[in-house]
């Protein structure tokens, strides 16, 4: 769409004015100074116009200037008459609306381009031969694509005595032509004799649209090693302008050098024999010069990247390093740095005296141990891992067999924890064997087993143990174990009577003995058990059960018969009754098992009776001897109540 112009209401104002005020002549033609729009789409030109006379006499045109300043026409109308004229720019993509009420003329061009960008005319004739006209450029706008930019890869050096390019920068297909400014930083570069050049190119494509290539010259400083340069671009739009940067970039500056650092790595660490070791330089000049290594005035060589490496450094790699440059850009001087470091050790240790080291009972010993080091060192004595002595030297007196042993020396560096070396003194206290006495001596153990004695017994040279017992018997021994602390041997042996075992320790210098007291335990033994068959139980509580039921049944018949007085009853008194042993109530059955000869008459509360006293068959009863009360009258019993009927 086409965008009015600001000034369009002003050039409208004397057309609506002439339509109140008559105007000064009959036809007065306005239109917009410019329309603007973008390069593809739609433009609309608007011609207004009044008449005194009406519309139906008059005759519209409307034509173009061409860029050799011509006028084309491209369109005609004359009342009901319309043509738009052939073989023109215009012919297949115009068309014009009106006029109307509203006497407006409109004539509108379809995907404009930028060859579009000319000058249209509005044509009022009228029927008198007077002729008016108004006319509207039209402005065409693309926006461009995306900028670049390019720099100069190579360095550049502050030397140079001209304006050198450092990049260039590029934007296509825009229209108007962009306008590019170059920054540094966030300050504009303007063009300055001797110092800064932009040249800029501009190409008109086959389309019209305009591309801008600018390449900008200076003359670099030091200080724009860390400068950041870029272009600015500002366009044209319909009713403004916009911008558009490109990245930034940064330039390889070259200049001399003034100054020289040299470093060791790894820094903050102590060196130690073995390590690697880095010697760095490194100048204030760019590009980094070939540098110069020495090492007590022994030139070296270094890497490509301009570093000393020292692989597996000894104690003869420490000292002073220089590192120097030849300065064949500015003075021709020689510029030189240096540093230094140690390289720490730690020799191996040194012990007095060497190895084993064997001395008499109650003697004294003054041992010591120490190493050569590069920094302080300090020394510890172990036995068995046990610290004993802190310090070079190591004094043990009045010795004994506790004193014999392994001792070690070890020697550290406390500034270098990974910096130890250690030897081992061995001491042997000569003397005849002493035999360690156990808390137990007197053993008593069961006969047909067997028991294990041990034996410890020190001395130098080692004692020889052996075994024996008070009939002259020799004892095998099963373990026999030789240590620093002495010798160690265990016997097994068989208790079958008491015994006395010896424990005979032996060497050059004398013997030792100590005496095992073993006793015999006898097993003592009551004979065998006899054993009581249970047979038949299950049977005899079942038979009892059943005749305490045949009881109750008894009792019930015997009630019965009362009843029927199949029974008298009728005196009173007391009678006495005497039976042979018995002093319970007892009824009594006779059972037989088949795993005995004898019958065995169980009472009703369980008793056995003897053969002797067995009577009755089964079901009779025996009444208790103790005397009883007989009572008169048969009535008063209640077989429910009698102790005999419960049982």
């Amino acid at each position: 769409m086409a965008i009015p112009s600001p000034t369009s209401l002003l050039v409208r104002l004397p057309f609506i004015l002439s339509l109140f005020t008559g105007g000064w002549a009959s036809v007065n033609v306005s239109m917009e100074g410019r329309v603007e729009v973008f390069r593809g789409e739609t433009a609309q030109i608007s011609c207004m116009f009044s008449s005194t006379e009406g519309i139906g006499g008059l005759e519209f045109h409307w034509f173009y200037v061409t860029p050799t300043n011509v006028k084309q026409r491209i369109y005609s109308q004359q009342s009901v008459y319309h043509m738009v004229e052939q073989r023109t720019p215009f012919t297949s993509r115009i068309n014009v609306t009106g006029p109307g009420a509203d006497r407006e003329l409109v004539l509108t061009v379809r995907d404009v381009q930028v060859q579009d960008e000319l000058e249209f005319i509005c044509h009022v004739k009228e029927i008198t031969g007077e002729s008016y006209q108004g006319s509207t450029l039209l402005k065409v706008f693309e926006t461009p694509e995306t900028p670049s930019i390019d720099k100069v890869t190579t360095g550049i050096s502050v030397n140079s005595e001209n304006p050198t390019k450092i990049g260039s920068c590029e934007i296509k297909n825009g229209y108007p032509r962009p306008n590019v400014t170059w920054y540094r930083d966030n300050t504009p570069l303007q063009n300055l004799p001797n110092e800064v050049a932009v040249v800029s190119l501009v190409t008109t494509e086959s389309t019209g649209l305009f591309s801008v290539t600018s390449i900008l010259n200076i003359k670099l400083v030091k200080e724009d090693k860390d400068a950041k340069f870029y272009c600015e671009f500002t366009f044209y739009v319909p009713g403004g302008t916009k911008m558009t940067e490109t990245n930034r970039i940064n330039i390889n500056v070259q200049y001399p050098a003034t100054a020289l650092e040299v470093w060791v790595e790894p820094k903050d660490q102590l060196i130690i024999e073995g390590n690697t070791v880095a010697i760095h330089c490194h100048s204030n000049g760019n590009p980094q010069p070939p540098f110069t290594f020495k090492h007590r005035d022994n030139e070296m060589k270094a890497s490509e990247q301009n570093i000393l490496v020292l692989s597996a450094v000894t104690r003869s790699d420490g000292g002073v390093y220089s590192c120097s440059f030849l300065d064949v850009i500015d003075t021709y001087e020689e510029i030189a740095n240096e540093t230094q470091f140690t390289v720490h050790y730690l020799d191996p240790a040194e012990l007095i005296p060497e190895d084993d080291h064997v001395m008499l009972q109650g003697d004294e010993l003054k041992a010591t141990c120490n190493a050569l080091s590069s920094l302080q060192t300090h020394t510890l004595w172990f036995k068995n891992g046990d610290q004993v002595a802190e310090g070079h030297t190591l004094t043990l007196k009045d010795v004994g067999y506790d004193t014999a042993g392994t001792y070690d020396c070890v020697v550290t560096v406390p500034q270098l924890e990974v910096l130890k070396t250690s030897r081992t003194l061995k001491v042997l206290v000569q003397g005849p064997p002493e035999i360690t006495e156990p808390v137990n001596t007197a053993i008593e153990e069961t006969v047909e087993n067997t028991v294990n004695l041990s034996c410890h017994a020190q001395g130098y040279p080692a004692p020889i143990i052996t075994w024996t017992t008070t009939d002259a018997q020799v004892l095998r021994s099963v373990s026999h174990i030789v240590t620093e602390q002495g010798v160690h041997s265990v016997v097994s042996v068989k208790v079958t009577s008491d015994i006395t075992a010896f424990c005979n320790a032996s060497n050059d210098l004398g013997t030792d003995s100590l005496a095992f007291s073993i006793k015999a335990i006898k097993t003592v033994s009551d004979g065998p058990l006899k054993k009581v068959k249970k047979e038949g139980s299950g049977v005899i509580i079942a038979v009892l059960i059943i005749c305490i039921l045949l009881l109750a049944i008894l009792g019930s018949v015997l009630y019965f018969l009362y009843k029927k007085g199949k029974i008298p009853c009728g005196r009173s008194g007391k009678q006495d009754i005497t039976k042979s042993s018995s002093t319970k109530d007892n009824i009594v059955v006779e059972m037989k098992s088949d795993n005995t000869e004898e019958a065995v008459l169980l009472g009703v509360n369980g008793d056995k009776k003897p053969a002797n006293q067995q009577y009755g068959e089964v079901g009779e009863v025996s009444v208790d001897p103790m005397k009883t009360e007989v009572v008169k009258d048969c009535s008063s019993i209640d077989p429910a109540s009698s102790s005999m009927f419960h049982q």
